[in-house]
């Protein structure tokens, strides 16, 4: 029989995920996340992410806050710009909590 607190706790992780699902969900977010990747760990300011898609730089900056609420991208001040970079560590730690419950919760159920 499955453990009914590690099915709670894994609700619980599901619901800590949610903001990381709803934000990487979206096509045009994804390849924002892939054109950060490219650009390392100096990062990308508004223009030069507005350069590399047809979107403008309002909608690339609306994507990119959704992204930053998440905690998958992190502003940079440099000057008077800012650039955005991945952050991805946070992120995969909720991740990967939710992952291992998982697991456990499959190990039970083949080990009944």
């Amino acid at each position: 029989m499955i453990d009914q607190e590690k099915i709670e706790k894994a609700l619980e992780e599901f619901k800590d995920c949610v903001p990381i699902f709803s934000a990487l969900g979206d096509a045009t977010r994804q390849k924002i996340c892939l054109d950060l990747a490219s650009a390392g760990l100096d990062g990308i300011n508004v223009a030069d992410l507005s350069g590399k898609t047809i979107l403008s730089r309002p909608a690339i900056s609306h994507h990119l806050k959704v992204l930053k609420d998440a905690g998958i991208v992190e502003p940079i001040k440099k000057g008077t710009q800012i650039f955005y970079k991945l952050r991805l560590k946070d992120s995969f730690v909720t991740l990967k909590a939710l992952m291992e419950t998982v697991e456990e919760i499959l190990s039970e159920e083949n080990n009944c």
